[in-house]
């Protein structure tokens, strides 16, 4: 059967000498591997720059559920990006978002909603003016909600601290390994209530800023079982 989707590239493995094997997160049918022949061919009909991760794909796929690998019919961008491939802020940013991502979706069903929060993330990271910095962080935290473990209550007086391992607001100060202190948690409560489009207004120091991101990882840890090693953080930390 053949399916016409949109697609978001995750992953892209060289395959012998002219393919590659990619992970697309699609609108239609959720995360598929395919394999597609050629594309490292001087002379190739479609370009291997159109697999690298991140890009955003109109593809026509061959879906056929008794195989894990499937083939693609036709591949064309829907964007093409004008500013992360030149920014290496940006690419550090998208690079950890596509990581993240990757290692904490399980499903491979659709999710036309998780699709459209991914794809409209890329594009705003694409074409956004602002500084970047802090899109990473807003991403971390709203993702949470499509794995079904978005940080519950509210920061306030009565509740300022968060507890990372129950994932809520709460009064009394967790146990040092599970706690999200005054400052960390009142900045989780401002990300949670703020469009990506706000979230350059914040100014945050980039110690606090790195602070919040390995909280975030350790909040994820505690509520993803054996959650694969992330790498692409280190490199913001060079970078922003």
């Amino acid at each position: 059967m053949l399916i016409k989707t949109r697609g978001i590239v995750l992953r892209s493995i060289k395959y012998s000498e002219t393919s590659l094997i990619c992970d697309i997160y699609t609108e239609k049918l959720g995360l598929r591997t395919y394999i597609i022949s050629g594309v490292r061919k001087t002379k190739a009909k479609v370009s291997a720059g159109l697999l690298q991760i991140m890009t955003l794909l109109d593809v026509v796929v061959y879906n056929r559920k008794d195989r894990e690998l499937n083939r693609i019919k036709e591949i064309k961008p829907t964007h093409l990006y004008r500013s992360i491939p030149f920014d290496a802020p940006k690419r550090a940013v998208g690079t950890f978002m596509t990581e993240l991502f990757r290692k904490t979706i399980r499903e491979a069903e659709s999710n036309s909603d998780l699709f459209v929060f991914l794809y409209d993330n890329f594009l705003y990271l694409d074409e956004s003016t602002h500084s970047v910095a802090n899109i990473h962080l807003h991403f971390a935290i709203q993702l949470s909600h499509f794995l079904g473990f978005m940080p519950g209550g509210e920061c306030c007086e009565a509740t300022p601290y968060f507890d990372l391992r129950e994932g809520v607001f709460t009064k009394n100060k967790p146990e040092l390994l599970y706690c999200m202190d005054e400052e960390c948690a009142a900045l989780l409560h401002q990300f949670i209530q703020m469009p990506v489009t706000k979230v350059h207004e914040l100014a945050l120091p980039n110690a606090l800023r790195q602070t919040l991101l390995d909280k975030l990882i350790l909040f994820y840890r505690y509520h993803i079982d054996n959650m694969p090693e992330l790498n692409a953080h280190v490199v913001l930390r060079e970078v922003l």
